[in-house]
Order: C-alpha cells, then sequence, then structure tokens
C-alpha cells in the first residue's frame, strides 16, 4: 500500500516540471516551466518539497531567481511512484463489496 501524498497546485507543478523520472532539471529551466507561478511561489513550493524529502537539489541556499539558476533540481527516486499516484487525476475505483458464494 503506498503512501498518501497531498500536493497542493504549485507543489504539482513543480513536481511536473522537474520530472518523476531520475532526470536532473536546473533551476532556471524548471523556472522557463512553470511561467504560470511567481518566482517566490516556486522558491517557496521546491523548499516545501525538500523538507519533506521529495525533492532533492545540489543546494538548499538559494532565495532568488539567479542564485536558484544554478542549482540542480531532481525527484527523489524513493517517492517517485507515490508522486506520480498523487499527481495521476484518475479517481481510484472503489473495490466492490459483492463477495461470491458458493
Amino acid at each position: 500500500m503506498g503512501r498518501e501524498i497531498q500536493l497542493d497546485g504549485a507543489e504539482t507543478s513543480v513536481v511536473k516540471a522537474i520530472g518523476i523520472g531520475s532526470s536532473e532539471v536546473d533551476g532556471e529551466t524548471l523556472l522557463g516551466r512553470i511561467q504560470d507561478l511567481d518566482v517566490a511561489e516556486v522558491i517557496d513550493a521546491v523548499r516545501g518539497l525538500m523538507m519533506q524529502g521529495f525533492v532533492e537539489a545540489d543546494s538548499s541556499a538559494f532565495y532568488n531567481a539567479k542564485e536558484m539558476a544554478d542549482v540542480n533540481f531532481r525527484v527523489n527516486s524513493g517517492y517517485a511512484k507515490d508522486l506520480k499516484e498523487a499527481i495521476d487525476e484518475k479517481p481510484q475505483q472503489k473495490k466492490s463489496k459483492r463477495v461470491r458464494r458458493e
């Protein structure tokens, strides 16, 4: 049974922009992929994801877009499956309560 991960809209956008795979994304590319959010919102979402262990980075000392541009980000592979399920918008099917009797 997977862990229940609850993400807000900004966090979902950040995880999608980084990508669930094992690739790294630099901060400049990350900010370019998320243009609908303010830089401060992106930094706040990334820091929250890092504090929870969902996202890893080369450095945690970035406070503006210029400092963030040089940092590489990646999704923690231990949470990749759970994050993918949290982002997936398909509703989970309810298990049937019907039991076959013989």
